[in-house]
């Protein structure tokens, strides 16, 4: 029998949040770490292209700012999402008091990204 009034759910949000920053820490965050910690410093990439002026003007424009945070919030809601439903298969049962520390910590970091960007 089909139930007319099912429950709703709020986990397609954090599925939604997790499946951007898995994907973002996929394929995003090895080519950030590869040009900033391996081509910049052996001076493939030159290192006036990394001068603070330059930063400070990417950093403050939107596209800039949108990367930067995204590079810090979305791998921390994926983090989270798969720590809260990695403790659940470790038997730590948590419950929503778990839920509702691992996503405020993901809304903390995201909410601080977005603060100190507008702080530049």
């Amino acid at each position: 029998m089909i139930n007319q009034n099912p429950k709703r759910s709020d986990e397609p949000v954090w599925w939604g949040l997790f499946g951007a920053g898995g994907t973002w820490f996929a394929m995003i965050t090895p080519v950030t770490v590869l040009v900033l910690g391996i081509l910049v410093p052996m001076g493939i990439i030159s290192p006036e292209a990394m001068s603070y002026e330059r930063v400070a003007d990417f950093a403050t424009s939107i596209i800039g700012a949108l990367f930067i945070i995204a590079t810090l919030a979305l791998p921390m809601w994926h983090a989270m999402h798969r720590l809260h439903h990695g403790m659940h298969d470790l038997k730590i049962h948590a419950g929503v008091v778990g839920k509702i520390i691992c996503y405020f910590f993901a809304a903390l970091i995201s909410a601080l990204s977005i603060i100190f960007i507008f702080m530049i």
